[in-house]
């Protein structure tokens, strides 16, 4: 059911910040900001006295990009050094943070950024996906986060918490519709439900009619749509006595087009999109589409026993997913005329899945009395995980009949024991540390045969079947210091590790094994309230190391992907977070970053692409092939820069308000591939989006104009690089106008 039918910045502002920061009141008041609170330490805390460079995106920003229907992606840039992307469609977003992420785009792979929904962590990337909808917080952790968070947390943490349930009755319904039928419908009901229960049910519905044509079949409308629907139910249990629970069910079904890849749009010799191209239209004889199911729920409990209290969070996660795309580009090849756009030098098509998944987590978490100048945690965590991987192969000159299906199966297994103390040492100086020891299995097998009739044509030199074991201790210490009631400033240094990373043999690569990483990292901060609270800044610089990196080689000659350990790597930068009352009625706010990421290591190498111009050094193997040096290359998919920016003005009328909110995301160039070359390069990116409202009656009722992307840029953000001069573009991202009406009660 369709939505419509269910209708950086320099040090020196650190000094100015200082001098201008004034004396804390006791509440905001019009013109003035209310006090954020993050999580980052597993507590509610005031983000000025957290020694971690966080970002809250705001509920106006997250309003304003749900109405234009799009995924995780949407994310991109809306907090400093945060980038995401994806080349699988609405189901596998990819997170990086401060230019640290993983470009792999297989079942299996891991990434250095954990997603944190409800307190579970999303280890799947295929589990990141699921939409944010009738949330209290999105919360932006840059840095380590592996005392408390656990593995896989190395660049930091991306951590979601939805609106809990209530004793207060209400809720809220929107609905919207735009251009391409973009349509969309999201609420809750909070429920009390007598005594010492209540429940939240939220859900929602995102839709778009598929606008892309297909030139070759002549058929129009033929991609780009998709309906995803999400619901959630929670129920609370607080009878007193210091006990409560919290169970939450949720769900998610997704059915739409894949990434569309296009043949031959780059121009050879540049970054540019070939003369003619046309967003709306693509060339292609393959099949595309995508289907995605998942279910889940949590519980979590807490207990007061007497000075320190108990959690307990157990989580299940299921996924089943499914997508296809003619990777190719085009139609036909140069040995089966007719064939293009441009050469085609051999057909490729195919598709991945994940069937038989479950996640099961636990953690047990002792807390201290949060009053005391002495605090502490200490808990105990359990991971498990298994799944099967399915890769397919398909002919699209015989009518798209599977050509091969390998099958992996992987299980992952671990535990960690963890604790952390928290010390004001004086009224002014606060102490902070956290250890971590885990232990994490991996094993990885695939089945021999692969071909529908029998037989392989598996790569199998490096055996099928491999297993993997390591144990890490990870710790992280910090320090507050007050300058006075409005400021901070904070240092910290952290560590933490991703786990090992096995990949499946395949038709053209055999299996490969990444050892684990792990990263050092150093950051130092300054936190105030400026202006009588009218003005909120943050700002810090960092610096960290990554030993053992996991890189994947994407392509080069053949449709393959092979892990490697570079030496090491490095990144440096700053980040800045500012929000401001300009006048009592103009709210603006700023968040900027720089991010400079070099892979440091002389011998390493990697495949390239025939067909496109190179700008590292490249060496001739013995058996003629071309190996690039990627020595001193910036990580892919890390813009040196980025910035965002909204401005939101607001004028009272009768028993409402008039409001105009524009927002602006920008990113620097990007790399696509671990090699540098003239053509697989993102050009800098700046989209935007505008809001015309009006609230009334204490803002429970709403309506407004919008427009998503509304220059309308058309942007290469990424390649395919073995068969031609293939690229996908932000065809998730379409310039729309539409009308969005709320009514909360």
């Amino acid at each position: 059911m369709t939505s419509r039918e269910i209708v950086v910045v320099v040090l020196g502002l650190t000094a100015v910040a200082a001098a201008m920061a004034q004396e804390e009141q006791p509440a905001a008041v019009a013109g003035q900001l209310q006090t954020v609170t993050v999580s980052a330490e597993r507590r509610a805390e005031n983000v000025k006295n957290v020694p971690v460079s966080a970002t809250i995106i705001a509920d106006d920003t997250l309003g304003a990009l749900n109405s234009g229907g799009l995924d995780m992606q949407m994310l991109a840039g809306r907090a400093p050094s945060l980038q995401v992307e994806s080349s699988f469609g609405r189901g596998f977003p990819r997170f990086y943070l401060r230019g640290y992420g993983n470009v792999d785009f297989h079942q299996n792979a891991s990434q250095p950024v954990s997603l944190i929904y409800d307190d579970v962590v999303q280890e799947s990337a295929v589990l990141k996906g699921f939409p944010a909808f009738d949330l209290e917080r999105i919360e932006v952790l840059r840095g380590p986060q592996g005392s408390l968070f656990g593995r896989n947390t190395p660049a930091g943490v991306v951590k979601f918490d939805s609106v809990r349930p209530s004793q207060t009755p209400g809720g809220y319904l929107t609905l919207s519709d735009a251009t391409h039928n973009t349509a969309g419908l999201e609420g809750a009901v909070n429920l009390p439900l007598g005594g010492d229960w209540a429940a939240r049910v939220s859900l929602l519905s995102q839709h778009r009619d598929d606008w892309i044509g297909n030139a070759h079949t002549g058929q129009s409308d033929q991609y780009g749509g998709y309906n995803d629907t999400a619901a959630r139910l929670q129920v609370l249990y607080q009878p007193g006595g210091g006990f409560s629970a919290l169970a939450n069910l949720h769900q998610r079904s997704m059915n739409g087009s894949a990434s569309l890849f296009r043949a031959n749009i780059i121009q050879k010799g540049s970054d540019a999109l070939a003369p003619g191209f046309d967003i709306g239209s693509v060339s292609t004889d393959g099949q595309n589409g995508q289907h995605l199911n998942n279910y889940g729920g949590n519980l979590r409990l807490t207990w007061r026993l007497g000075d320190v209290t108990l959690h307990s969070v157990t989580g299940y996660e299921t996924v089943r997913v499914y997508s296809r795309g003619d990777v190719d580009g085009g139609f036909g090849a140069v040995y089966a005329p007719p064939s293009g756009p441009g050469l085609i030098p051999f057909v490729v098509e195919s598709a991945d899945g994940t069937k038989g998944h479950h996640q099961l987590t636990q953690e047990l978490r002792l807390e201290s009395d949060v009053a005391q100048a002495f605090k502490w945690q200490a808990g105990l965590f359990y991971f498990d995980e298994k799944y099967q991987i399915d890769s397919y192969s398909y002919d699209t000159l015989v009518g798209g009949a599977l050509t091969s299906d390998i099958r992996s199966h992987q299980k992952n297994d671990a535990y960690a024991v963890f604790g952390s103390i928290n010390y004001d040492i004086s009224p002014r100086f606060n102490l902070r540390a956290g250890l971590r020891y885990t232990r994490d299995n991996k094993d990885l097998n695939t089945e021999p045969d692969n071909k529908p009739g029998g037989g392989s044509d598996i790569d199998a030199s490096a055996g099928l079947a491999t297993s993997t074991g390591v144990s890490k201790v990870n710790w992280d210490i910090s320090g507050v210091y007050k300058l006075n009631q409005a400021a901070n400033v904070y240092g910290r240094v952290a560590t933490g590790f991703r786990g090992a990373t096995i990949q499946p043999a395949a038709s053209f690569n055999p299996m490969s094994v990444a050892r684990p990483e792990t990263i050092t990292s150093y950051e130092a901060g300054f936190k105030t309230d400026l202006l009588d609270r009218r003005a909120r800044l943050s700002f810090d610089v960092y610096s960290y190391t990554v030993k053992d990196l996991q890189l994947t080689a994407v392509g080069g000659t053949s449709n393959s992907a092979i892990l490697l350990n570079a030496d090491r790597s490095a990144g440096r930068g700053a980040e800045l977070d500012l929000d401001a009352y300009l006048t009592e009625n103009l709210l603006w706010s700023f968040g900027g970053s720089y991010n400079y990421t070099r892979i440091k290591d002389a011998g390493l190498t990697v495949g390239a692409c025939a067909a496109c111009t190179l700008l590292n050094p490249t060496i001739v193997t013995g058996a003629g092939g071309t190996l690039v040096r990627i020595d001193g290359n910036p990580l892919p998919q890390a813009p040196r820069w980025s910035a965002n920016t909204s401005l939101k003005y607001s004028h009272a009328v009768g028993n409402g308000e008039w409001y105009v909110y524009t927002d602006w995301v920008y990113r620097s160039a990007v790399n696509f591939t671990l090699y540098r070359s003239a053509e697989f390069v993102g050009n800098p990116l700046l989209t935007g989006g505008l809001r015309l409202g009006y609230k009334w009656d204490n803002d429970r009722n709403e309506v407004a104009l919008f427009g998503r992307n509304i220059t309308n840029r058309v942007q290469l953000v990424g390649g395919i690089d073995f068969n031609n001069l293939t690229g996908f573009v932000n065809d998730n991202n379409p310039r729309i106008f539409g009308i969005q009406a709320s009514r909360r009660f």
